[in-house]
């Protein structure tokens, strides 16, 4: 199966979108939060996950007649570009690095939990939405 061009475009777009939106959530909390600790690159993980949750029902399950297009621009662009899980393992190295070990695993282990429930609520919240 090849891809085409029109998926390429959303992608592109969406990714354009996304790593905007998460350029602007993770210095909006950060600069509220303050502090070591990458409050930022967590939030937008969680939030990543809990709409890649909803998206995946919406898209998957109750509407499959639509363009994979649109599944192309919202999950692999806007949600790949958004939610930053390189960013999160480069931040548990700085924190394990500057032997903040209690926040790099308080992160780590956070950072998997939180997300996953957030992706399980997305998945329960779209079943009933959708």
């Amino acid at each position: 199966m090849s891809i085409g061009l029109g998926h390429w475009l959303a992608v592109a777009l969406g990714g354009g979108l996304g790593a905007m939106g998460r350029l602007w959530v993770v210095h909006q909390v950060n600069r509220l939060q303050g502090g070591h600790f990458p409050w930022g690159t967590l939030t937008v993980n969680a939030v990543g996950s809990f709409i890649i949750g909803l998206a995946f029902v919406f898209f998957a399950i109750k509407h499959t007649d639509l363009s994979s297009g649109w599944r192309s621009f919202l999950i692999v662009g806007v949600l790949g570009a958004f939610t930053t899980f390189s960013s999160f393992a480069l931040e548990s190295l700085v924190l394990l690095q500057e032997h903040h070990y209690l926040s790099a695993a308080l992160y780590m282990a956070g950072s998997v939990l939180i997300c996953l429930m957030a992706v399980a609520l997305g998945f329960g919240a779209g079943k009933l939405i959708f």
